[in-house]
């Protein structure tokens, strides 16, 4: 079997040796629109993160039977496509819980505690030369009987939730499907209440833009919107406009429309900015989450040759 990891560069330093027991491995660091045909050759399964694969590079490809995605959402890839055409998709679940909840804690906190100017003070050499003991501006508050709203309560949701809760929070939960324990609201009182907004919705024609101009113009100018599910799931010109004009509290990002993003992106002029915590899609890759991610793309695969089906979302 031949197997290709189109780009092997947006796992890290993760180590791929034991995806040579499966067969022959290629691995490309990165793969452009113009070389997946290319890169993709005769492979039987390929491995991707975030390459971009549909009827417009695989269309004619004989050999292609596996798609693994390095990702539990699967947005870059034209599953039902593939599924017409006899290539199983298949995406990693549940892997990456503890990574991200643990950085949407650490993004709120953060916020929360404004530590770029406490931390600040001290780097810039102002609090030793102040003279006073404490420095206690700007005020800083409690998060304890603060209104926690979460969007999307799958797994990541409901781990952000239980530590929301030990922190002592009130949780509300935005989700379209009952959950049995979960104070479930609308979107707009989701967006009206919370004091803490946290994101860990799919993209999908249902979500896209769901956090729009003016859902954005419902929140409290204090409350801090954390996204680390897709970037196209909220407006993001709405988000740097709102945070400029001080009519939201603080932003956390972690994920974008485009990525990198580039100079001419609205969070551009955000990045130095002390009411900004803006980090470059990292939170689904704690080591240990990668970790796992690789074992479960092994499982897929050795699945799939025993004529099951594991993971899939074709």
């Amino acid at each position: 079997m031949k197997i290709v990891v189109l780009d092997a560069a947006t796992l890290g330093d993760l180590d791929l040796s034991p995806l040579h027991a499966l067969g022959e491995v290629t691995v490309y660091p990165s793969t452009t629109p113009e070389t997946v045909r290319n890169h993709i050759g005769d492979a039987d399964t390929v491995i991707l993160n975030k390459v971009r694969l549909n009827e417009s590079n695989l269309e004619g490809n004989t050999t292609l039977r596996q798609i693994c995605i390095a990702a539990t959402g699967y947005d870059n890839v034209d599953a039902a496509w593939c599924g017409r055409h006899g290539i199983a998709v298949c995406n990693v679940v549940g892997y990456s819980t503890d990574s991200v909840a643990q950085l949407t804690v650490g993004m709120a906190l953060y916020l929360a505690n404004r530590m770029p100017e406490y931390t600040g003070a001290v780097r810039d050499g102002s609090y030793s030369r102040g003279g006073v003991a404490n420095k206690l501006t700007p005020a800083f508050h409690e998060v304890a009987e603060k209104t926690w709203g979460i969007a999307g309560y799958g797994n990541i949701g409901k781990a952000v939730g239980r530590v929301a809760r030990a922190l002592g929070c009130r949780v509300i939960v935005f989700k379209r499907s009952p959950e049995e324990g979960a104070n479930r609201v609308d979107l707009d009182t989701l967006c009206r209440e919370s004091d803490i907004l946290s994101v860990h919705l799919p993209l999908n024609d249902g979500t896209r833009n769901l956090f729009s101009r003016e859902k954005i113009a419902l929140m409290k100018p204090e409350t801090l919107f954390i996204n680390v599910a897709r970037g196209a799931v909220a407006d993001e010109a709405a988000l740097a406009e709102a945070l400029l004009a001080g009519k939201l509290g603080g932003l956390g990002i972690d994920v974008y429309t485009r990525e990198p993003f580039p100079e001419d992106h609205p969070f551009y002029a955000l990045k130095d900015h002390p009411r900004a915590c803006l980090t470059p899609h990292m939170a689904w890759g704690a080591k240990e989450a990668r970790e796992r991610c690789l074992r479960e793309i092994i499982e897929n695969i050795r699945a799939f040759r025993a004529g099951e089906r594991r993971c899939r979302v074709d």
